[in-house]
This record gives structure tokens, C-alpha cells and sequence, in this order.
């Protein structure tokens, strides 16, 4: 007596490698895409991170009654102008906004502006800090 042999036959297995090929070239340019918007979502988080320093200065200035100079943000000296608002360079919003690992800075815009770009970005996917009002924009066309 024989034994019946049991398996997949080779159009069976050539089926499905087919089947997966087709699966992965749809799925593949959705995980392509991951890398840029995880640069976005960095960009996005650092520009809301600028924001909420620049309100905590200004909301410590406003509870002193000072009108700039320096302050002291959780032990760290930071230097605000006379609106409240940390100035644009690594003594004012620098200072405020620690942990920017994974970023280089600008303050070629001292006291005014800085501009805070991921590494790997492009020359459109940076935050700019504004220190007259306080703002961080966002330009993420190159992210």
C-alpha cells in the first residue's frame, strides 16, 4: 500500500507568492511616506513645545509685574524682552526650550527670531520663533 503524499503543489505556492507580491507593492509606498511625516510630526511638536515656553515666560513676567530682563524658568535663567516673550537666541527661548536634541538652531535673527530645523530635513521643514509676539510657524513643504 502507499501512502498518499499531502502538500501544496507548485502553482499553489507560485499563487500565493504572487498574491503576496501584489500585497506588498500596495502596501509599500504607505510605509515609503512614514519617515516624512514622522519628521512633521517632530517639526509640529517642537513648534507646539516653542509655544507653551514662550506662554509660561510670559505668563511668569505678567505674575511678577516685571517688564523683561531675566526670569527663572525650573532653575534655568531665560532672558525675555519687554513684551514677556523669551528673545530668539540661546539665552532666551534656547534656554526655555531645552531638549531640542535632533535639531539645529539659527539665531542668526537675535533677538527677534530663531529658527529651529530637524536634522535630515530639508531647507522648507523648520520652525521660526518668533520673539515680538512670541509665535513659532511652521514651514513643513520639505519635511
Amino acid at each position: 500500500m502507499f501512502k498518499q503524499q499531502s502538500g501544496f503543489t507548485l502553482v499553489e505556492l507560485v499563487i500565493v507568492i504572487v498574491i503576496l507580491g501584489l500585497l506588498a507593492a500596495t502596501a509599500l509606498p504607505r510605509f515609503i511616506n512614514i519617515t516624512s511625516d514622522a519628521r512633521l510630526a517632530s517639526v509640529n511638536g517642537v513648534a507646539g513645545g516653542l509655544r507653551s515656553a514662550a506662554s509660561l515666560a510670559r505668563a511668569q513676567v505678567m505674575v511678577s509685574g516685571s517688564n523683561g530682563g531675566n526670569l527663572s524658568m525650573d532653575g534655568v535663567t531665560v532672558v525675555v524682552n519687554t513684551s514677556g516673550y523669551p528673545i530668539g537666541n540661546s539665552t532666551g527661548i534656547g534656554a526655555a526650550m531645552q531638549g531640542l536634541d535632533g535639531y539645529t538652531t539659527d539665531y542668526s535673527g537675535t533677538p527677534t527670531t530663531a529658527v529651529f530645523t530637524p536634522s535630515g530635513g530639508g531647507t522648507n521643514c523648520k520652525v521660526t520663533y518668533t520673539a515680538t509676539a512670541g509665535t513659532a510657524t511652521v514651514a513643513s513643504s520639505g519635511c
